[in-house]
């Protein structure tokens, strides 16, 4: 299936999301060794941005335990776990989780990301939530997609703004990030805000 220019293939119920230049698909169990590369690798520019890291975050059964997890969650639908891959290479760049998706009145869900530190600011992350957002709303029928980033993370927030989130406000405490309690600037992504550059209707 193919809509506005985003190809959605999912076979057997398994999901898969084709961009220009990445593909997006859910973890795997073989994924762990370039996971493990990537996050290792960019562990001085992701920890100041992530809640902190467990003392097993990096090892095999906490990998197992995120893929079942991944599994679980689409099957049920809470959650899109997808890790990004370069189409050129099959280099993974990093992931993006569409978490905590609500039904009934809500319709929403709650987009996080990250990108290894050999692939920012190479617009990979934009491709990638322009991607996810108009799965949610053009297949997920959700209404209202949202995000949160530090205030100080101007890359984070720069890049929603440019993705066509909106700024509503500021979360006290939302998060603990480096072991205290931090606020984070809320965005939102709406289904019916045709200013946004999702071209979800």
């Amino acid at each position: 299936m193919q809509l506005d220019g985003v190809m959605i293939l999912l076979p057997k119920r398994k999901l898969k999301i084709e961009t220009e230049r990445l593909t997006l698909r859910p973890p795997a169990h073989g994924d762990f060794r370039v996971w493990t590369a990537l996050r290792r690798q960019s562990e001085a520019y992701l920890t100041p941005w992530e809640p902190g890291w467990a003392d097993d975050h990096l090892g095999r059964k906490s990998f197992t335990n995120r893929v079942y997890w991944a599994q679980k969650s689409i099957a049920g639908g809470s959650a899109v776990p997808l890790f990004l891959f370069r189409r050129a290479d099959q280099a993974l760049v990093g992931a993006i989780t569409l978490d905590n998706i609500r039904r009934g009145p809500a319709q929403a869900g709650t987009l996080g990301y990250w990108t290894g530190e050999p692939f920012s600011r190479q617009g990979f992350m934009r491709e990638a939530i322009g991607a996810v957002v108009h799965h949610a709303f053009a297949q997920l029928d959700l209404s209202r997609i949202e995000a949160a980033c530090l205030p100080e993370n101007a890359a984070s927030r720069g890049l929603l703004e440019t993705s066509g989130f909106k700024y509503e406000g500021v979360a006290q405490s939302y998060l603990q990030i480096a072991g205290r309690w931090r606020s984070h600037v809320l965005y939102a992504s709406l289904r019916s805000d045709r200013r946004g550059k999702t071209d979800a209707g």
